[in-house]
């Protein structure tokens, strides 16, 4: 009896109920790193020694006379149960340790260089990490159809031969990460059927063959990350149809593979960390239509997004961090009106122009921590009505004006610190909202002006002192002539500047007009200098310098006079035929109110009315003024067309 309970321990199984050990255990040889442990070649030879010891002392009962007869022994019905359960008892590894967990095989760091023999059937977890495993044959592992989750990383696997995991109909996890693998062809994950998760992290991977996951139709995440990568076939991700995760990060992939990503329909979240890709060409990730999660992160090339790069997308959350956008990529993002979550981080992005994200109508939060912002205009967010998290903390604003949100009051989070706030009259707004806004770990703080220097917004009191949120007016201090002349085709330049507190901004209209931009003929320089090139007839008249600032406005008016230039010799001009803007013959221009100011009116209108009598007078002594017009006519040339019934005539006139 105590030889069948013996056979019934995990390390003393008969070969033929399937339940041995493999290899040097067969033998009775302990593996590599198992020496003194319970299992030695002295259990095995006394166990196989148990059979002589009975027959010695049957031959004994022998020769001392008759002997009572004998019952069955106990160990054939007891075998028979093994047979019938299938060797239920299960076995375990010397090397493993199976009693931490139910149904699991805990084999890490042990120095294997092969799969352990002996493993129950009954597995579901088998963890192999951190061993010396440097192949993987096929059917190795096809004993264990119960296995949901196989850990295979941090070996020195290179090679996986094809139906390497044939049998593993059941098996959900597969970590392959931190190995020497180094192509993915087809067959190598056939049989698993309903895997869903694969971790090929940190091996040597270089190329991705068509059909390479063809099998892998319940796959639903897929991490390649740290790898020699830098070819993808169009075909190599195809059958992959539950995909919904997929992260390529830290490679050498030098564009998109767009033709490869167009075979994941079920794709939700990418992931594209840590790539030398320096372009997002248009249409990249067409195809991609049930993609909400798109994360580009740490593309040091990359400096703009191509107006269709995100074409055919309906995100919900994008993420372009840690690049190198100098702008917020408006054009690129207008269409992406399901939009709620964006997160430009760490940019150098340094304006937030007006209006800029007003097609994102259902935008959220924007986070742009880290960047250069400088400034965001008024009307920054207008149009976003579900706008309520902004996050522009470690940046360099000085101010944020109310008139950047649609609605501050419905504003819940807001990361502002690490910015040189200057608190003065634009910040009451942020004064009054501060007990109930989100202002995270550290709420802001004034970096001016002096004696406010380094105060927190929470540290003030609902009643301020004098002085403390004050702003100065803008007024205009100095400018340049309030009358220019200019000749036509020449340069006009006006200049104007103002003080305050805030220091105020400088813009330039015509009267009763808009407002100039800064670029074009005519337009408004950094400086507040308002140049006109290529001087026109019709750039004669009014401009209005108008300096501002959240406290008040001030405004000069100042004029243009265009000088017209004589015709060039040899031009008829006739003086009934006016210009449209010119003045006509009998409106007197500037120079002639001055002559009429300077001689006095009086005199003038009296010379104007003799000359108009002298006039009239030697009309009717001349008769009616007739005018002449010369034409020059070259001889008559032949058409060449006997035909035609005549001659053609061809005139030039002067």
């Amino acid at each position: 009896m105590a030889n069948v309970l013996l056979g019934c321990h995990p390390h003393r199984h008969s070969g033929r109920l399937g339940l041995a050990n493999s290899g040097p255990q067969a033998l009775g040889q302990a593996p590599e790193g198992q020496r003194g442990s319970r299992w030695s070649p002295g259990h095995r030879a006394e166990h196989t020694s148990q059979p002589w010891r009975t027959s010695s002392r049957t031959e004994e009962g022998k020769a001392m006379g008759p002997a009572p007869k004998q019952a069955w022994p106990p160990w054939p019905p007891l075998l028979f149960l093994l047979l019938l359960s299938g060797g239920s008892c299960g076995g375990c590894p010397a090397v493993c340790d199976c009693a931490s967990q139910p149904r699991a095989v805990l084999c890490p760091l042990r120095r294997l260089e092969a799969v352990p023999g002996g493993l129950p059937a009954d597995t579901e977890l088998l963890d192999l990490s951190g061993n010396r495993l440097w192949g993987l044959q096929r059917g190795m592992l096809s004993r264990l159809g119960l296995l949901q989750e196989l850990d295979l990383s941090y070996n020195q696997l290179s090679t996986l031969e094809p139906g390497a995991f044939y049998g593993l109909q059941s098996l959900l996890t597969l970590r392959l990460q931190g190995n020497r693998l180094r192509i993915m062809g087809p067959g190598v994950f056939s049989g698993l059927s309903a895997l869903t998760l694969l971790d090929l992290r940190l091996n040597h991977i270089v190329l991705f063959l068509d059909g390479a996951f063809g099998e892998l139709g319940s796959l639903r995440q897929l991490e390649v990350g740290d790898n020699h990568l830098v070819f993808v076939a169009p075909g190599a991700l195809a059958g992959l149809a539950q995909l919904s995760t997929l992260t390529l990060e830290r490679c050498n992939l030098s564009t998109v593979p767009g033709l490869a990503l167009a075979r994941l329909p079920a794709l939700v979240a990418l992931r594209l960390r840590e790539l030398d890709i320096g372009r997002l060409p248009a249409g990249a990730l067409r195809g991609l239509g049930q993609l909400k999660e798109l994360e580009i992160h740490s593309w040091p090339s990359l400096g703009a997004l191509e107006p269709g790069s995100l074409a055919g997308l309906n995100l919900s959350n994008l993420a372009i961090t840690r690049c190198n956008l100098s702008a917020v990529p408006c054009q690129a993002l207008r269409h992406l009106s399901f939009l709620r979550v964006l997160d430009l981080s760490q940019n150098p992005i340094s304006a937030i122009p007006a209006r800029s994200l007003s097609p994102l109508v259902r935008l959220q939060e924007l986070r742009l921590a880290g960047a250069c912002l400088t400034s965001i205009a008024a009307h920054a967010f207008h149009g976003l009505t579900a706008f309520h998290l902004l996050d522009v903390a470690d940046n360099a604003l000085q101010t944020l004006e109310e008139t950047a949100f649609p609605s501050p009051d419905q504003l819940v989070t807001l990361r502002l610190s690490g910015n040189p706030l200057t608190c003065d009259c634009r910040l009451l707004w942020l004064l009054r909202l501060r007990r109930r806004l989100d202002f995270g770990a550290a709420p802001p703080a004034c970096a001016s002006p002096r004696h406010m220097q380094g105060k927190s917004l929470r540290e003030f009191s609902d009643i301020l002192p004098p002085g403390h949120f004050t702003c100065q007016p803008a007024l205009i201090r100095k400018s340049g002539p309030r009358w220019v002349i200019a000749e036509e085709g020449g340069q006009a330049v006006f200049s104007c500047s103002g003080d305050g507190d805030p220091a105020p901004t400088v813009s330039w209209r015509r009267p009763q007009g808009p407002w100039l931009g800064r670029a074009g003929r005519v337009r408004v320089l950094e400086d507040g200098t308002l140049e006109i090139r290529s001087v026109q007839l019709q750039d004669r008249g009014a401009y209005v310098c108008v300096v501002s600032n959240v406290a008040g406005n001030d405004s000069l008016r100042t004029w243009l006079e265009v000088l017209q230039v004589e015709p060039p010799n040899g031009t008829l001009s006739d003086p009934n035929i006016t210009t449209p803007g010119i003045p006509g013959p009998f409106f007197l221009d500037s120079r002639g109110v001055a002559m009429v100011l300077a001689v006095g009116f009086l005199p003038f209108l009296t010379s104007v009315t003799l000359c108009f009598g002298l006039i009239a007078l030697w009309s009717k002594g001349k008769g009616r003024v007739k005018h002449h017009m010369t034409f020059d006519f070259v001889a008559p040339r032949p058409s060449g067309d006997k035909n035609s019934g005549g001659n053609r005539v061809t005139a030039k006139l002067f």
